[in-house]
């Protein structure tokens, strides 16, 4: 009824803690967490995306494709002010993704490195010019991956060094009204909001806390209304979302899916063999790492690609390594490695990544496991710079245990581990397993310029059974990221982009 609707448009104050703090208040310089989370408040893209990765309309009305995926044309909205006043234009488009992204962005630099120029024929339409089609391009389009920054404040500027990297001026729903470095940062609703009716919340607060069981203290007691992103221990997520007064949901992260997984390096005598690979992967219970590692946050892995890349995401016909140590045990004796002195076959390093606990933890269990079938394994544990120089710049690993994206298309973050061409010693978090495959190469690059949507599915359809004979890459989990809030909370995670987007649509029911 009416009291309803007046609790809708009053919006109330979200309160969320999080750790750690931001080192820009701006994500087109910084991909970082907390970078891509504060962003899309004060900054808009050219498109939102409903689940699925639907594009809607955002800063751009309209938008088309040529037939040969070498221009994308946007219509932008009209009548969109700067906080500071200024017009939002073509030119503001221009800049950021020329000047900024394809230079300054982490990701941006793959995902538009085609991009030649974007024409501006008048002050609202766009005209993306590409050397190569890039579909991927239009998944990456949002807040977070391509916020739009305005041209009058960066322009002729060191762009890393520019004020307004901590002092935002967007197109977005909330204003910046008071950052402390490292304790916290205030929002307010932006007036002049192109979106009439929105934001809802009167205020945002995000207060940086850096011990865990003060996050889950605030967040019990009332102090604070939501947790995004995982900001609190798995167990206690799972804890809290028993409890009436808070509900969980997984929603809201297809942008940023993210897996735990073990290169197998083929460079080693013992894992060159398939055989092997395949009996280590039957040795390796997925499904009870899933479950005591990360807490059920996720879902066993089962394919090259993560299961919210849901356009491409396949199991049929894909190869599956069923927990099976009789299997293995099989397997190891068919390769030739029978066991000797002390029931061994063979010794291997595993290198786990000390970014968070998880891979540190599902090591111990994995040495365990892979002992019982005749596997000697030693663990190293490193911290993360030389955990990085030792498996992509040395090489001197046999096995190597980390959580990584799997991007918003599988062309941005799943490529990398399996195309040949990313082989490259010395760059983290590329192919580490040395693995070369024809086939899976040409099925890849097929894949990065295939225009035909069904054409596209049916390329990583064939990829996936590929690579997951092949078996170069073992995937552990498919993790789940969260989102939880007290029930007050409303409409906080509406599309793909939950809490990474806007939050415009939230409220608070008083």
């Amino acid at each position: 009824g009416s009291r309803q609707a007046l609790a809708q448009t009053s919006g109330g104050v979200l309160r969320t803690p999080a750790w750690p703090a931001p080192t820009y208040l701006n994500s087109a310089v910084s991909t970082g967490g907390p970078e891509s989370f504060l962003s899309p408040k004060f900054y808009d893209g050219l498109l939102g995306y409903d689940f699925g990765m639907v594009p809607k309309a955002s800063l751009a009305t309209e938008w088309s494709m040529s037939e040969d995926g070498l221009t994308v044309e946007f219509k932008l909205r009209e009548g969109v002010k700067w906080h500071d006043g200024e017009a939002f234009t073509s030119h503001d488009v221009a800049f950021t993704f020329m000047e900024v992204l394809k230079v300054h962005h982490g990701r941006g630099r793959t995902t538009f490195a085609a991009l030649e120029a974007v024409e501006t024929p008048d002050d609202l339409t766009a005209i993306f010019r590409l050397s190569r089609p890039t579909p991927a391009l239009m998944r990456a389009l949002d807040s977070r991956e391509s916020p739009i920054l305005p041209a009058h404040l960066y322009e002729g500027t060191d762009i890393m060094a520019n004020p307004v990297n901590t002092a935002p001026v967007g197109t977005g729903p909330f204003l910046l009204e008071n950052y402390e470095i490292g304790a916290n940062v205030v929002m307010v609703k932006n007036p002049d909001y192109w979106d009439e009716g929105f934001p809802r919340l009167d205020r945002l607060v995000v207060q940086y806390i850096a011990d865990p069981a003060t996050r889950v203290a605030m967040l019990e007691s009332g102090q604070a209304d939501a947790i995004f992103l995982n900001q609190i221990p798995a167990q206690e997520i799972r804890r809290l979302a028993e409890l009436p007064e808070f509900e969980m949901t997984t929603d809201g992260f297809e942008a940023m899916p993210s897996a735990q997984q073990m290169d197998f390096n083929l460079d080693n005598e013992y894992l060159a063999n398939k055989l092997v690979r395949h009996a280590i992967a039957h040795a390796i219970d997925v499904n009870w790492i899933t479950q005591n590692v990360w807490y059920g946050m996720g879902q066993p892995g089962r394919s090259p690609l993560h299961f919210d890349q849901r356009a491409y995401f396949t199991t049929e016909g894909v190869p599956s390594y069923p927990y099976d140590p009789a299997r293995a045990n099989e397997l190891l004796d068919e390769a030739g490695y029978p066991r000797g002195a002390g029931g061994m076959r063979f010794g291997l390093t595993l290198d786990p990544s000390p970014w968070g606990t998880e891979s540190i933890t599902a090591a111990s269990y994995i040495k365990e496991v892979l002992r019982q079938v005749g596997i000697d394994v030693t663990i190293r544990t490193q911290d993360f710079a030389v955990f990085v120089q030792t498996v992509y710049t040395d090489r001197n690993h046999d096995l190597a245990l980390y959580t990584a994206s799997m991007g918003v298309d599988p062309t941005i973050g799943v490529h990398r581990f399996y195309n040949s061409a990313s082989y490259l010693p010395g760059t983290g978090f590329s192919n580490g397993a040395h693995y070369v495959n024809p086939e899976v190469d040409a099925l890849l690059n097929a894949a990065s310029v295939e225009t035909d949507e069904a054409a596209r599915v049916q390329q990583y359809a064939d990829f996936q059974r590929l690579a997951y004979e092949d078996l170069p890459v073992l995937k552990v989990t498919d993790i789940s990221m969260a989102t939880i809030a007290n029930v007050r909370v409303k409409d906080h995670t509406i599309d793909a982009l939950g809490a990474l987007g806007s939050l415009k649509q939230c409220w608070i029911e008083a």
